[in-house]
């Protein structure tokens, strides 16, 4: 993997750079040239300074290796079975494996993975599903999708996650499930949430698109509720291009997912007469057996660089929690392995000279380091008016359930509210899989933005 170990870190920088333990034996002319290079150094790169990373050298991604991962993809390419067949059930078999599942079903993406889920655990018109506001859309698209009412649980900001303590507030008696989403790749507090729903005889479907091979007490996320849905999109740490997984210990729901997936055909217990034909209502979302190919050559490499970027993500997060304005993620006392998808923190503008977070993620950027400032509301989205106004919504629910101001004003999440717009910081999961001496760099660049924001903000 590329790496940029000949770049200066922070304790080299002062160890060099010290003016007072290079005079005795130095010129003048040479402390006047080292106090030039130190000037130019600590200069921000968006005020004319060098950038701490001067070049796009973070490991690429997705990673592919001709020499090791092409022999099954191209012996899948040359027979010509590119439909779903026995390298699907062998990825499938595999990923069951990994995630400690007793069965797996793979579909086109983790959005259909989610819907499938709620479809076959028939959550659907009339009811609510409890879900965070920070994640993907899909995460609660997949509940309009079913017919039923996304209801948004705050989160805990130190986390990123749902908060467990607001949940049972969140509960009436059109609840029927909850999506606890473990977003960035780090791990909800599913012993509690599970206690929740079994008080109050919930479902539970994981959103683990982002948590591969994460764990709680060493059993990985995914397989704490009924369903846990992956996803295998390009940008994930489980790169395939494309797909997704439901994994999961009942055997009657997994045959009906199945089933679902392949137009709704007979599958194990969903049978029908023979010759009868379809059994269920259902759809296409069948995987290649090329996409398995691709996905049997990631799943070899996973267990190695969900390590490593553990390993940076925990020496990074030493680095920057002594920073004035800078909160690193905290982890659950239970979580024994998170998965990274994204390393996130909380800015702190008063401790920058009030410099805006987007400013901030600018001069971040400008020193070469690739960070975004994350997800939007989803609590405050159109969509969820659309579909509150579309004629099926209409036709379905009492006027009262659709009151959408009223709507807005319960599902109201004032800390999510500030993560959105003005606390999150991401920097991309592949620059864990540098070094930690471009985690040190990482902090240093971090901390010339803060010890010049003054500068930052004039320029503005």
């Amino acid at each position: 993997m590329k790496s940029s170990n000949n770049k200066q870190t922070r304790r080299e920088f002062i160890k060099k750079n010290s003016v007072m333990g290079t005079g005795a034996l130095l010129g003048l002319g040479a402390i006047k040239s080292l106090e030039a290079k130190t000037t130019a150094t600590t200069i921000p790169a968006l005020l004319g300074g060098h950038p701490v990373f001067p070049s796009s050298s973070w490991p690429s991604w997705p990673v592919w290796n001709p020499q090791t991962d092409e022999k099954q993809l191209l012996e899948v390419m040359r027979s010509g079975v590119w439909s779903r067949s026995h390298v699907v059930d062998e990825f499938e078999k595999q990923w069951a494996k990994t995630i400690g599942a007793k069965r797996c079903l793979t579909v086109v993406n983790g959005t259909n993975a989610l819907n499938t889920s709620l479809a076959q655990l028939e959550i659907g018109w009339g009811d609510e599903v409890l879900v965070t506001p920070y994640t993907f859309i899909a995460s609660v698209s997949s509940i309009l999708f079913n017919g039923a009412i996304p209801i948004f649980v705050d989160v805990d900001p130190e986390t990123f996650q749902m908060d467990p303590a607001k949940i049972e507030e969140k509960i009436t008696p059109h609840t029927k499930a909850i999506i606890p989403v473990h977003i960035l790749g780090l791990p909800c507090d599913m012993e509690e949430i599970m206690q929740i729903a079994k008080k109050h005889n919930l479902l539970v479907v994981e959103d683990a698109c982002q948590g591969w091979l994460a764990e709680i007490n060493h059993q990985k996320v995914g397989t704490f509720g009924t369903a846990g849905c992956f996803s295998f999109q390009n940008s994930k740490n489980m790169a395939i291009g494309e797909g997704g997984a439901i994994v999961s210990n009942d055997d009657t729901f997994m045959d009906r997912c199945y089933s679902y997936h392949n137009y709704g055909n007979p599958y194990g217990s969903v049978a029908g007469e023979i010759g009868a034909g379809t059994v269920m209502v259902g759809t296409k979302l069948r995987l290649t057996e090329y996409q398995a190919a691709i996905g049997l050559a990631q799943l070899k490499r996973l267990e190695e660089e969900t390590q490593t970027r553990n390993v940076n993500a925990s020496y990074l997060k030493e680095n920057i929690k002594d920073i004035p304005g800078i909160e690193p993620y905290r982890l659950y006392d239970n979580v024994t392995r998170a998965a990274f998808h994204l390393f996130p923190f909380r800015y702190q503008k008063d401790m920058f000279k009030g410099l805006s977070r987007e400013k901030f993620l600018e001069a971040l950027r400008a020193e070469g380091v690739p960070c975004s400032g994350g997800y939007k509301e989803l609590n405050k989205m159109p969509f969820l008016e659309n579909a509150f106004n579309s004629r099926f919504f209409k036709k379905f629910y009492q006027k009262e359930r659709l009151d959408y101001n009223r709507y807005t004003e319960e599902n109201m999440c004032p800390l999510n509210e500030k993560l959105c717009n003005e606390q999150a910081v991401w920097i991309s999961q592949n620059v864990l899989l540098s070094s930690k001496n471009d985690m040190e760099n990482i902090a240093y660049a971090i901390e010339k933005i803060r010890k010049n924001a003054d500068h930052i903000k004039q320029k503005n």
